[in-house]
């Protein structure tokens, strides 16, 4: 038993190669390039539509669970005016929560205070834009 495999006739892209010029194939490849670049940009754009949706739809959520939190502390200070009106007077009472619920909004804002001055901006960005050879920067005078 011989064990040949028969040739194989040439493929189209075989047959292309060896009848087109040099310009014709660089041409083709930058067709096929540009094609490719285009369906990525159109994937990059459904994607990033389908993800801003989600975001959306998960910022909505967490909205309405801020505002139901915030009730939640609303009715918890009322209650906590209430049990502590049944020893003082009322007006005291309330005070005493205003004055809490004033502490706990100070102590917030400087904490955020604090957070916000550690902000660098965007540092990698930067470095990386800082890197980029002075000929490839346009509307720069190069000496």
């Amino acid at each position: 038993m011989s064990s040949q495999i028969p040739e194989m006739p040439p493929s189209e892209a075989h047959v292309k190669a060896d009848n087109a010029s040099l310009g014709e194939l660089l041409g083709d490849v930058t067709r096929d390039l540009s094609t490719l670049m285009r369906q990525e940009v159109e994937l990059a754009k459904a994607e990033l539509k389908q993800t801003t949706s989600r975001a959306g739809k998960g910022a909505g959520m967490l909205a309405g669970a801020g505002v139901g939190g915030h009730f939640v502390l609303l009715f918890l200070s009322l209650a906590l005016m209430w049990a502590l009106g049944a020893i003082m007077p009322l007006g005291w009472s309330a005070l005493i929560v205003a004055v809490i619920w004033g502490i706990i909004a100070a102590v917030l804002a400087s904490m955020g205070r604090k957070e916000l001055k550690q902000i660098k901006g965007m540092p990698q960005t930067g470095e990386t834009l800082s890197e980029i050879p002075p000929t490839l920067k346009p509307g720069e005078v190069n000496r």
